[in-house]
């Protein structure tokens, strides 16, 4: 019984315990609930639980020297730089959904050229082990024609950029990993908005009778014959504050001419200067928290100079169909417009991205969510075959330019007796090219056809290949938003087709019924211009520079569909890598001579002042002051380090010497010229366009440089500075 007494109890005690959990669990938990319920009643309401991303946005200066070294876009020897107009940036931004991630770069350059990237994820491999890989960075150009070339592999641009030129690489490759390190350094929660939105006034079709060789039931499901929407995504934390922006929009950086020699990174990259700016107005350029990039797109045939072309000897219109005038050529036949000048159409075209951005970016409701894919391929686009239907199939050439490429387009004509649209060769040009680089072979010439080839570079090996065969093909995706990595520069329609091919593959996965594809032209490698097989019939420039043949749209359509398949199924994992590109080590050439020890006047130092300022001037005025110089070459790497300095002295304390630093070489509002002068002397000049809200003060206008000279038997690099006077910026001549 006493055994029994005692498990009764051991039972009755069980009981009670349990009962006392409970009661004292219910409790707490009133307890807890009360005060959660007292807690979000004080901090607010409750957090947005929908999805995140972990975000990094940096920014970096990739400018190079900005003397002597080839211009890269118009393939116009006689354009070598000679200053800046404005720095060049390398914007990076970083998407990782926890499991994957993706890295987007937008350069201030022409292009990005195969060995450039290839540079760029060597030393990001190095930093980061396989974090960022050629299947999840994309590298675009903005397209610039104001940049610094000579960062390519392949002979035809060495040839047109005087080589390999270390001084135009390490600038870029060291900008570019900058701003890479400095989005990987700010990652951080956060979210993404996209918008969309027309931009007018601010893009033509240059080649409209190419265009208008497309079918016609294509045509009309069209409003235009470019396209004028742009895709911009907003980037915030996730308290909402805006940390980035980066936009796609379809036009040519083409406002600065053949005829500027300032280094510049021409519309795109001053609508993104103004965005910066926008948001951090008390920061120098390049210094704002805040980046901002907008990316090029199908802009192959995409002009901003829409007051379009005429002959500037005659003022009358140009031929239609092959844009040449009948004195001059191709060369008298230009495209202008809207502003004044190209500084002026610069920003012209600049505010009306910027403005269109901006409105974008602070109406943006609709939130990107869902997981980061990415997927890539290197393919012999020299050797792609396309099944028409079940018993034909095409394949693409090896590549070969026509005769039209040399006639250049209305943004910037060639200088010999081309013209766009030719569909037969020229015995005079042709017999030349037969007896210096070899006559094109039957097969390649029946590939290409109708194109007359006047460079069968895809036969030209020596000393390097002249063109690229291995050419990357990436698609990356984040959430529904897919970007197309296309490598070169697509026409309107073009890039029509090639949008609705992917859209139609990534509608195949469920999670991309409401796809949205944009394209990110110039990207990861350069093989010029995709024309629809139609346009390339009409062999206008677009078509010629079509390097691969009339099938290379096609061909790039199968492949990018084929990633998206993949991705839209996940299995991306199962696609073969292709066969990678080449790193050329030997036989890469350097045609630019080094620079010269620097001389100055009689008596005089470098940095002394030529042609000082006035004493007062007002808001709007231009300031101009010229220094002894040496040449911009001999500073070395000058990223992050200006030329100019305007400084405002504060007032506020009279007996004191103190300056703010107002302006450097990244603004706007300033222009250095370099002018290179006889028996090795050089000058610098320094422009200021007072603005319009400049405080009324004093100023002054610093220059800062190295010259070049001999201590015995070797060269001596030595820094020198000039300033000005101090001058006085008044509201009018008569309110002091």
């Amino acid at each position: 019984m006493a055994a029994r007494k005692r498990f009764t109890l051991s039972a009755l005690e069980v009981t009670l315990t349990v009962l006392f959990v409970v009661m004292t669990t219910v409790s707490v938990t009133l307890i807890i609930m009360t005060a959660t319920r007292s807690a979000t009643t004080c901090l607010g309401p409750t957090p947005d639980p929908k999805p995140s991303y972990l975000i990094g946005v940096g920014r970096a200066d990739c400018t190079g020297p900005p003397a002597e070294l080839p211009l890269m876009g118009y393939a116009n020897p006689q354009q070598t730089a000679a200053g800046i107009h404005t720095r060049l940036f390398s914007r990076a931004f970083i998407i990782d959904d926890g499991r994957r991630r993706v890295l987007f770069v937008t350069v201030d350059v022409g292009m990005i050229s195969q060995r450039l990237r290839l540079e760029v994820l060597k030393v990001l491999q190095a930093k980061y082990g396989n974090q960022y890989r050629q299947d999840n960075m994309v590298l675009s150009g903005t397209h610039t024609h104001s940049g610094p070339a000579g960062y390519f592999q392949y002979t035809l641009f060495m040839i047109s950029s005087k080589g390999y030129l270390k001084s135009s690489v390490q600038p870029l490759v060291k900008g570019i990993v900058k701003s890479v390190e400095r989005a990987h350094s700010t990652l951080r929660p956060g979210r993404i908005y996209k918008n969309r939105g027309r931009v007018d006034a601010s893009s033509v079709n240059r080649s409209p009778h190419s265009y208008r060789n497309n079918p016609q039931e294509e045509q009309n499901r069209y409003d235009d014959n470019v396209d004028k929407d742009m895709v911009l995504l907003k980037f915030t934390d996730l308290d909402g504050d805006g940390i980035g922006a980066l936009g796609w929009f379809a036009v040519h950086a083409v406002s600065m001419k053949t005829t500027n020699r300032l280094v510049s990174s021409d519309n795109m990259g001053y609508a993104a200067y103004l965005m910066e700016k926008h948001k951090n107005p008390a920061a120098l350029p390049g210094q704002a928290a805040f980046v901002a990039a907008f990316s090029s797109s199908n802009l192959g045939d995409v002009s901003p100079n829409i007051e379009g072309p005429h002959c500037v000897n005659s003022g009358l219109a140009c031929d239609y169909l092959n844009s040449s005038c009948p004195d001059g050529g191709t060369k008298e036949c230009q495209a202008f417009g809207p502003g004044e000048d190209m500084f002026d159409s610069t920003s012209i075209i600049a505010h009306n991205i910027f403005t269109k951005a901006k409105e974008l970016y602070a109406s943006a409701v609709d939130q990107v969510t869902g997981p980061v894919h990415s997927a890539h391929q290197w393919v012999n686009m020299t050797d792609v075959t396309i099944d028409i239907n079940a018993t034909h199939a095409v394949k693409t050439c090896k590549p070969a330019l026509g005769h039209s490429f040399a006639a250049g387009t209305t943004d910037g004509g060639g200088d010999l007796n081309f013209t766009q649209g030719a569909v037969e060769g020229d015995p005079f040009w042709d017999g030349i090219r037969d007896a210096l680089l070899g006559e094109p072979s039957n097969q390649t010439q029946e590939c290409h056809w109708p194109k007359p080839i006047l460079f069968s570079t895809g036969e030209m090996n020596w000393p390097l290949p002249w063109h690229p065969e291995i050419v990357d093909v990436q698609i990356f995706t984040v959430g529904s938003l897919a970007v197309v990595a296309v490598p070169g520069e697509m026409t309107t329609m073009a890039g029509r087709r090639l949008r609705e091919a992917v859209k139609q593959e990534l509608q195949r996965g469920e999670a991309f019924s409401d796809a949205d594809v944009v394209i990110a032209g110039l990207s990861n490698v350069y093989t010029h211009y995709i024309s629809t097989y139609e346009e390339y019939q009409v062999q206008r420039y677009e078509g010629a520079s079509t390097i691969y043949g009339p099938h290379t749209l096609s061909a790039y359509i199968l492949k990018f569909s084929h990633l998206a398949c993949a991705i839209a199924q996940d299995r991306v994992g199962t696609l073969a890598p292709g066969p990678p590109p080449p790193f050329f080590q030997k036989n890469l050439f350097n045609l630019l001579p080094a620079a010269t020890l620097d001389r100055k006047p009689d008596n005089s130092s470098f940095g002394d002042v030529l042609e000082e300022v006035l004493p007062v001037y007002r808001r709007g005025d231009v300031v101009s002051v010229t220094f002894v110089a040496g040449n911009p070459r001999h500073s070395g790497d000058v990223r992050d380090r200006s030329f100019v300095a305007v400084e405002m002295q504060d007032d506020a304390d009279a007996g004191a010497d103190r300056w703010t630093l107002v302006h450097t070489d990244a603004s706007w509002e300033t222009r250095f010229f370099w002018l290179k002068g006889s028996e090795r002397r050089s000058n610098a000049t320094v422009e200021w366009r007072i603005p319009a809200d400049a405080p009324a003060a004093s100023y002054r206008i610093k220059h800062f440089g190295h010259y070049k000279s001999m201590k015995g038997l070797r060269p001596l690099i030595t820094p020198y500075q000039g300033t000005s006077r101090v001058f006085r910026v008044i509201d009018s001549f008569y309110s002091e």
